[in-house]
């Protein structure tokens, strides 16, 4: 008896023990890089390696349903490239599914339209309001955003981004068409224009927003369409400017305030030898592009970006002969650029913004976001040389993280933390910057005198910078892009994973990936920047100047709320665990000795 006592009363300190809270090391508010960790940050076509996805910490992805592809066979058919189980898929990985509604097949066209078009969107012999009420109604409660059509403001028919061959009132009329269908099917969706080029016609969104307001049903309507969608690449500028300048061009018609999402942003690398390119665009190396993702998530915040995305996932066999440039954050094996990783610590260190401000934009780029109980201040040169930055200290220490992940504490001085930056590598300059700064640095001070608590580790295998060589090779003299090109505004080519099938006629629509193409930058072999001077964009008549005010975000999107740690919960665990197998093996012990001393 005396032994089933002396069990029962470790069992019973073992179940004490494990009734008392444990005091974790992460904050609360921390995820693992295996599911979306802030609903702002996605990649593009996620569904191309969804376990590497879930690594990424992606929240949202985009699915592109080609018309002419969709229902090759005509208006009872449905064969979109996308399966109902990788949509599926994507969204028990709990990422938003946004819908992209482009194309015209063969059977649907009138010329460059739909057939019907102009009908009203309740005419059955209105084909593309069919097939948008088809999309809509066939995903509703799965897929409830959709942007219509891309990059309509394209008008050179032998441009490789053309996808759109009739006016801007019949762009209206498209878009019109859409929203009305739309909303009657599901009344919750989220309807957003298509992204617009801007280095093509920077005049076009005002064109077409003259053209929404001039419609007397518009304001009734919600001027038919609920977000602005933007594709911009290369320079961390350009994104900040324009993103501004779309937010002030809705605000000059009298429309009210709409969100800007950067669903496609990159800087595809030149010297990746699993995938050269002799054929750039700009050159830029995959240090840069590692530095380029954090850079555009920050600059893009700031400038009220309300969702930002990456294009793309990964390279695919298709992506070879549309594009002259690798744009996957994995290559077409799978293994990881290094843009992979520092798209995982940006999420982390970004996550719950609440507010933001670009505090500077000199000789180097600073970024402040209010997270609540912390704050973090992006940071990194936007020249060849080193900069020394001092910061605010709002706490005796920080945190100073590098893009890759490592950490150190550093103290405060003189109330400000001083932090050394390194040099941009430069390869090619925009005006008197460097397109791409240098390595970026989180600065993360917390508000309320508590601990900065670590992220959880990124998860999967490291990134591999130099992959096994392919036969091609760069000529690192080769001359930068034509002198027309960077002197002319030069087409967006969309970013869409397969060619249109025969049955379409539209010239290769959607099909090649080269993106916005900013004709600011120039090549430099240079360690300074160089003397050129600087090409600012042109404001469109009546833009609202840009501001520097924070940028209180959006409600987050239901379900997209952090999850559980469960692997630093784990870890939390283990100490307990072994205490707890400790006490039971001295049970046994004391029970096999009580015993012995009694026998």
């Amino acid at each position: 008896m005396n032994r089933i006592r002396f069990v029962l009363l470790c069992l019973l300190v073992c179940g004490l023990l494990t009734a008392v809270p444990q005091k974790s090391i992460a904050a609360p508010s921390a995820v693992p890089a295996s599911a979306p960790v802030d609903w702002r940050f996605g990649v593009i076509e996620s569904y191309e390696n969804p376990a590497q996805a879930n690594s990424l910490g992606a929240a949202w992805t985009r699915v592109r349903f080609q018309w002419a592809e969709t229902q090759v066979g005509g208006p009872d058919t449905w064969t979109p490239s996308v399966s109902e189980g990788e949509i599926n898929g994507e969204i028990a990985a709990g990422r938003t599914v946004v819908g992209l509604l482009i194309g015209i097949p063969d059977w649907a066209r009138e010329g460059q339209l739909p057939r019907g078009l102009h009908l009203p969107h309740t005419d059955l012999n209105n084909t593309w309001a069919n097939f948008v009420r088809e999309a809509v109604g066939r995903y509703n409660g799965r897929i409830n955003h959709w942007i219509i059509w891309n990059e309509p403001d394209v008008n050179d028919p032998n441009a490789p981004g053309f996808t759109w061959g009739g006016s801007v009132q019949d762009f209206f009329q498209l878009q019109r068409t859409a929203y009305l269908v739309a909303k009657e099917v599901n009344p919750n969706a989220t309807i957003h224009l298509s992204a617009f080029t801007y280095f093509w016609n920077p005049n076009y969104i005002y064109d077409y927003l003259d053209v929404v307001v001039a419609d007397p049903a518009a304001p009734d309507n919600n001027y038919y369409f609920d977000a602005l969608t933007a594709h911009l690449y290369f320079q961390p500028d350009s994104i900040y400017n324009i993103i501004q300048q779309f937010y002030g061009a809705v605000g000059s018609r009298g429309i009210p305030w709409k969100p800007v999402w950067l669903v496609e942003t990159n800087a595809p690398p030149i010297d990746d030898p699993a995938w050269p390119v002799s054929n750039w665009t700009f050159r830029v190396s995959q240090q840069e592009q590692a530095a380029f993702i954090p850079q555009a998530f920050a600059v893009g915040l700031a400038a009220g970006a309300q969702r930002i995305g990456v294009y793309k996932m990964q390279d695919t066999a298709d992506d070879v002969a549309a594009n002259p440039e690798p744009f996957g954050l994995l290559r077409m094996d799978g293994s990881r650029r290094p843009a992979f990783t520092t798209y995982q610590v940006a999420v982390q260190y970004l996550a719950g913004m609440q507010g933001v401000k670009r505090e500077e934009w000199g000789h180097w780029g600073q970024i402040r976001l209010d997270q609540g109980t912390h704050a973090t201040t992006v940071l990194f040169s936007r020249l060849p040389a080193p900069q020394t930055v001092e910061v605010a200290s709002e706490a005796a220490t920080a945190v100073l993280v590098d893009m890759w992940g490592s950490r150190q504490t550093i103290s405060a001085s003189d109330g400000v933390f001083t932090v050394e930056l390194s040099g941009a590598i430069c390869a090619q300059t925009a005006g008197d910057y460097c397109m791409i700064g240098g390595p970026v640095y989180y600065l993360v001070q917390s508000l309320d005198g508590g601990s900065v608590a670590a992220p959880p580790p990124v998860s999967g295998p490291p990134a591999v910078e130099n992959p096994p060589a392919a036969t091609a090779t760069i000529d690192p003299d080769a001359p930068t892009a034509l002198p027309e090109e960077t002197l002319t505004p030069a087409p967006t080519n969309t970013a869409e994973p397969t060619a249109e099938p025969t049955e379409t006629s539209t010239p290769k629509a959607t099909v090649t990936r080269r993106p916005t193409q900013t004709p600011t930058a120039t090549a430099t072999a240079t360690a300074s920047p160089t003397a050129v001077p600087t090409e600012t964009v042109s404001p469109a008549p009546t833009a609202v100047p840009a501001t520097e005010v924070a940028v209180l975000p959006p409600t987050p999107v239901p379900n997209q709320e952090a999850v559980v740690d469960t692997a630093e919960s784990g870890r939390n665990l283990t100490p307990l665990l072994l205490g707890v197998a400790g006490l039971l093996i001295l049970g046994i012990g004391g029970w096999w000795w009580n015993g012995r001393r009694q026998s």
